[in-house]
Order: structure tokens, then sequence, then C-alpha cells
């Protein structure tokens, strides 16, 4: 058996009085996200499988991977409130995750230059406590430019974006390789969609807007 994953607290311990909040992913992106909410959170790692299933579509996975990391988490922390958070690239049907290295990253590109993509943000709230559960998912339209190769190896070489789905961070310099976005959550396409989220969280018991101590 595993042992149960340890929390990293970087982010300030929580109120004695108020619920636990734990972010299910080791992800630095969503991890930034999270921190605009000014709410303390933990964060820990889910051990979750993420090969996806014969003829899964996209969307089915994000989701399924999503409830699958706040669950592997919150089964260790039953107490707290976990957010679970998955992205999948959605090219006319087909699958598109983190590229890992180089070669996988070029072909992605090539792929999905001049074509709409749709990344399937998935994001899941749980706390076994309370018997809370809620997934819900944004999807953001995306058009990409009619890159050249030397736009593609230029791209790549500059942020290596090996680590995100679709190849490409459009919080940074994968902006330029993009025509158009579609979307009614903005930070869905950098892999935590904070509307939803907010919504979530809060309906789980988690106070958005706590009252601040005044300074002596």
């Amino acid at each position: 058996m595993n042992p149960a994953p340890s929390p990293d607290t970087r982010n300030g311990a929580h109120p004695p009085t108020a619920r636990r909040l734990i972010l299910g992913s080791t992800s630095p992106y969503r991890r930034e996200l999270l921190q605009r909410l000014q709410i303390p959170f933990e964060v820990a790692s889910p051990a979750v499988d993420e090969t996806p299933l014969p003829g899964e579509a996209p969307a089915a996975l994000a989701r399924r991977l999503a409830l699958a990391k706040a669950r592997a988490v919150a089964a260790a922390f039953p107490d707290a409130v976990v957010i679970g958070s998955d992205q999948v690239a959605d090219l006319n049907g087909q699958a598109l995750g983190k590229p890992g290295n180089h070669a996988n990253a070029v072909a992605q590109l090539r792929l999905m230059r001049g074509r709409s993509v749709v990344f399937q943000t998935a994001v899941a709230v749980v706390c076994l406590q309370s018997g809370f559960e809620q997934t819900d998912l944004a999807a953001v339209k995306v058009q990409f430019r009619a890159l050249g190769d030397e736009d593609i190896e230029n791209y790549l070489q500059a942020e290596q974006p090996y680590d995100c789905a679709g190849s490409a961070k459009s919080e940074g310099l994968g902006i330029t390789l993009l025509d158009a976005i579609e979307n009614d959550d903005p930070t869905a396409l950098v892999g935590l969609p904070l509307i939803r989220t907010c919504r979530m969280i809060q309906a789980a018991g988690i106070p958005l807007l706590p009252a601040r101590r005044e300074k002596p």
C-alpha cells in the first residue's frame, strides 16, 4: 500500500475553524492560478493512471481524470475540500495530451496548425466527510495560425512547453501561435477554470472572500 501523500503547505496554514482546501495537482500553472484567490491551500500529488480508455472522447477523459485526481487525494484527507483538474486538447475528437518531449510537440503543432482545437478543461471538487462531489467542464475553442516549421521550431526552443496539453502556453509566448480564443472562463486555457472552481468550492464550504484581519 502506498503511503498517503503529504500535502505541501507553503501557501499558508488553513484557519483552525475552516475546512482545509487541497489542490490535488503538482502543476505549477494550476497552483499559480489558485493563488489568485488569496485563499490558503495545500498541495498533494494524486496517484492516477492518465491512460485514456478505448474510444474515450476527450471531454469524457478530462472529466474522468479530474474526478479521479480529486477522489484519490480526498481518500487520504477525508475532512478536506479537494480540487482535481485535467486538460485534454480535442482535435476533431482526437485527444492530444502533454507531448513530453520535443519530437512529440513538433508533431502536435504540425497537426494543429491552421485548425481549430477545443481544449477541454475539467475541474472536480470532492469532500468525503460532507459527501460533496461536483464536476464541471470548460471548453475553450482555439484557432491556430498556419504555422511554418520554422515558427514551430523557434517557439519550442524558446518556451519548451512539453508539460502542456497541446504543446502551447497561451499565457506565455504560445499566444503568438493563435488567431483566436473563444471561451467563457479566461483561466481555463491555462489549466484551471477559476470561475467554475470558485462556484464549486464555495458550495463545498470554502468562503471566497473571508474577513481580513486589520493590520496593527
